[in-house]
């Protein structure tokens, strides 16, 4: 099974994990960098919410948010001094708006940003998946965990910062479905030789 359909598959189980079957979603593949890109928007019109649901970084970090690419000068959730399900609220937000989720670094200086054009390292740094709720009181949402290292020195276990954000909705690419548009194209370009064969030897 390749990389990308193994996060394919656990996001999938995620989204059918009910809520007394909650756990936190674990990255599948520690050391291996997170080859699927995310679009987060937000679900709809009202209140964006941040719950802190683990970390396993030594460096000290807080969370932010940019909607629209404007940075939105909330900060929180502290790793190692908010307690776990610790809620952090973003105010409010309009249906479809453009979210990118932060981290800020304070030891090393570094920023790394849920889309990966922003990091300036080039890297992915962030893995995410859907989540049933339970844990420390953590409600239903999207969750989204961080690498804090750069690219050259990281071991990509995306499990420096986690949360879990309600009134996001989610967009990754499909590997079905790509490979489903690319074997049409492969298709319609074979009929399309085939008929230039055709009247080449007609003529």
């Amino acid at each position: 099974m390749s990389l990308i359909a193994k996060l394919v598959a656990g996001a999938a189980l995620a989204f059918v994990a009910t809520a007394a079957q909650a756990v936190i979603p674990v990255y599948p593949t520690p050391g291996v960098e997170n080859p699927i890109l995310y679009t987060f928007t937000a679900a709809s019109s009202g209140n964006l919410t941040a719950y802190f649901a683990g970390s396993g970084a030594s460096y000290n970090e807080t969370l932010g948010l940019l909607v629209n690419g404007v940075d939105t000068g909330i900060s929180g959730l502290q790793n190692h001094t908010t307690p776990l399900g610790t809620a952090l609220s973003f105010g409010n937000v309009a249906a479809g708006d453009a979210l990118t989720f932060l981290i800020n670094i304070q030891t090393t200086g570094d920023t790394f940003y849920s889309q990966k054009s922003r990091n300036s390292d080039g890297a992915n740094h962030v893995y995410s998946a859907a989540y049933a709720g339970g844990d420390y009181g953590i409600p239903a949402g999207t969750y989204v965990a961080f690498e804090d290292l750069p690219k050259g020195s990281s071991d990509f276990n995306y499990g420096d910062e986690q949360f879990v954000f309600t009134n996001v909705g989610t967009t990754v690419p499909e590997p079905a479905a790509w490979a489903l548009m690319l074997g049409g194209f492969g298709v319609v370009g074979a009929a399309m030789r085939r008929r230039v064969s055709s009247v080449v030897v007609a003529a």
